[in-house]
């Protein structure tokens, strides 16, 4: 089941006033959080899943502007979700996070429509930018 957080009034505006609806998978419930907390501040409607399968579900039930996807291994675990979420809204971004740095998933991800790939660890003005870039992208493209 999704994790959908409210952690104050604020960021109840925020979910209806929001820059954008963001998915975000991951499986270490400590990145969960970080990713979570960072993209409330910066406005953002956040639904966190910890599992590919369940991110497959969040994606057929409701539209999100951003996906954030963890990269786990150099398996590259979350291909199936990235193939889905671009399949089904050409428009929609993909920031895909790297626990481990591999140039042949950067280069897969990137062909299968990923918009941009970062390192962990993201610091919180970077994973803001890249945001940013990415919502201002569908944006344009809308």
């Amino acid at each position: 089941m999704p994790y959908r957080f409210s952690v104050s009034k604020q960021s109840d505006q925020c979910r209806t006033a929001s820059r954008g609806n963001v998915l975000v998978i991951d499986e270490d419930p400590a990145d969960l959080v970080y990713y979570r907390t960072v993209l409330q501040r910066a406005g953002c409607a956040v639904v966190t899943c910890n599992s590919y399968n369940e991110a497959l579900d969040c994606l057929e039930a409701e539209p999100f502007d951003l996906i954030v996807l963890s990269q786990g291994s150099s398996a590259f675990e979350g291909r199936g979700v990235l193939e889905k979420a671009v399949a089904t809204d050409r428009d929609r971004q993909v920031l895909v996070v790297a626990h481990v740095l591999n140039m042949s998933c950067y280069l897969e991800a990137m062909q299968l429509g990923a918009r941009d790939y970062l390192e962990e660890p993201v610091l919180e003005q970077e994973m803001v930018r890249a945001v940013e870039t990415c919502l201002t992208s569908r944006a344009v493209a809308a």
